[in-house]
């Protein structure tokens, strides 16, 4: 007995892009194609109709936005799995998507197989993302927590002055803004560089902000 088909559906407001989408779709083997549709508002019409298993969902779409669609049709049908296709590459358009209830998130330029192999993924449990959207996730966690780092070990003094730090600012400089005497201000960078655990004005910024 055949494994049962995976139902899917295109939410895309290019129609040549969506129409390309369809046809690769199709021709996979144990997909099939529910619908397609230009905009949220088709799709959210026909939701309870079709009851895919799996939306391919652009993000820019006309009038509501492929995000703000997912949020509006996620508890309809909880168990539908939304995989984001798109070219924004923004980590803020990322955490959006996903609280909103998106499962796996995908460029545009990805590749048929890959596409196909991310619907298939994102059914079977998976979480599927483009290395270069990974890549975003990973780095947007990573300043998260050394942003908590910094807000749970450091005083609120010693946060200002290491952001002067971070923008190139020099000790006698942090001290005509802070008010305060240069020596003070070596005293509190030796105490955020005990706190960080680091030796240098470099490490300690790298640590709190990485991507600088």
């Amino acid at each position: 007995m055949s494994a049962k088909p995976i139902r899917v559906a295109v939410v895309e407001d290019d129609s040549d892009i969506r129409q390309l989408l369809r046809n690769m779709l199709v021709r996979a083997e144990q997909l099939q194609v529910v619908g397609s549709y230009p905009d949220a508002d088709a799709f959210l019409a026909e939701l309870d109709r079709i009851v895919p298993d799996v939306v391919l969902m652009d993000i820019g779409l006309p009038g509501m936005n492929g995000i703000e669609c997912v949020r509006a049709a996620k508890p309809q049908h909880p168990s539908v799995q939304y995989l984001m296709s798109t070219v924004f590459e923004s980590p803020a358009y990322i955490h959006e998507a996903l609280c909103a209830g998106a499962t796996g998130y995908l460029v545009k330029n990805a590749e048929p197989e890959s596409i196909i192999a991310a619907v298939r993924d994102i059914h079977a449990g998976g979480s599927p993302m483009s290395p270069a959207i990974a890549g975003l996730v990973v780095a947007s966690f990573q300043q998260q927590a050394q942003r908590e780092i910094q807000d749970q070990l450091l005083t609120e003094r010693e946060k200002g002055i290491l952001d002067q730090l971070a923008n190139g600012l020099m000790y006698k400089e942090i001290a005509a803004k802070a008010g305060i005497s240069t020596e003070t201000v070596r005293k509190h960078v030796r105490n955020i560089y005990e706190k960080l655990q680091v030796s240098s004005r470099h490490e300690a910024v790298r640590k709190v902000y990485p991507g600088r």
